[in-house]
């Protein structure tokens, strides 16, 4: 068998089979990318990448090409860039992919993308000339080939490409399927949806086993029961248990006039519900890593070291 070739940190570290920690940073509507680059400087000594969104919501954002590249150069942590197929044709998503390479992008994650109906452009067309899979399918013939629809090209790209999936989902058979597509296609990690369920997600991970991808589980500590609140009603995909959403209020009611303890007893609370369930995966061995979705709450990531390392 061919060595696998590598051409990023991640790529290295889930070469050798070491359990990692990968992060999310979450640009917003403005060109000043100044506090986004000061949460990848403090998560930075804890992940070994980070993503670096698209649009999430279909609602408008910097673009994340041009945000991926300038998080890596400034805050010196490599970056995990989210490409999704709704807004450019394959055409165009040739020339990004091409684009990414030429700053510096070693990493891409191939995403559907929410659709712009839920967002504040509505009136936009999706474009879904390609799926999830089919974009895969053609990072990996740009970078294994050399070429784009059999077409060389003069210096191909050096990317890792990866995709998402989602333990939610319901019917499951159907999502497993998904993921046997992007496993053909040439899928090298998956990043999954946010889960609270352990028994659905050791369902899930045992199922999808069979295709032989490092699996990154996603996870989202919540820093208030604002960010909870809201995660659980506008994210789809994803409910959060009610009896969190009640314990997370109380914290809010109880600490209202303490917000340093406040702040404390999340973090805490946080620590307390993933370390077991993190420990059960672990010890299964259905991971290759935990991929935190904890936007804007860097201050998270020495607990959750704690939790991988144990």
């Amino acid at each position: 068998m061919a060595e696998k070739k590598v051409y990023s940190k991640l790529g290295e570290m889930l070469a050798k089979g070491e359990f990692i920690l990968t992060g999310e940073l979450e640009p917003e509507k403005t060109c000043d990318l100044s506090h986004t680059i000061q949460e990848a400087k403090e998560m930075a000594p804890y992940v070994v990448a980070a993503n670096v969104t698209d649009s999430p919501l279909g609602i408008v954002t910097i673009n994340s090409m041009a945000a991926s590249h300038i998080i890596q150069k400034e805050a010196g942590l490599e970056v995990i860039w989210q490409l999704t197929v709704r807004d450019v044709n394959k055409l165009g998503i040739a020339g990004m992919i091409m684009g990414g390479q030429a700053l510096g992008l070693r990493n891409v994650l191939s995403l559907t993308g929410d659709h712009t109906a839920l967002g504040d452009m509505p009136e936009s067309k999706p474009v879904f000339d390609l799926d999830s899979a089919t974009l895969v399918r053609l990072v990996r013939e740009m970078v294994d080939k050399g070429t784009i629809n059999g077409h060389e090209i003069e210096h191909p790209p050096t990317i890792h490409v990866g995709a998402a999936a989602n333990p939610n989902s319901d019917p499951m058979g159907a999502e497993i399927l998904k993921i046997g597509r992007k496993a053909e296609a040439g899928c090298e990690f998956i990043q999954t949806q946010v889960v609270y369920d352990l028994d659905r997600t050791i369902e899930f991970l045992t199922e999808i086993k069979k295709y032989n991808i490092p699996i990154l589980l996603g996870i989202f500590p919540m820093k208030s029961y604002g960010m909870a609140k809201g995660f659980d009603t506008f994210v789809p995909g994803v409910d959060v248990p009610k009896d969190i959403l009640a314990k997370w209020k109380n914290i809010k009611t109880e600490f209202k006039h303490d917000k340093a303890e406040q702040k404390r007893i999340y973090d805490q609370a946080n620590y307390e519900f993933f370390k077991p369930f993190i420990s059960e995966l672990k010890k299964k061995g259905l991971l290759a890593g935990v991929h935190c979705m904890a936007v804007h709450y860097p201050r998270i990531f020495p607990k959750l070291m704690e939790v991988i390392k144990a």
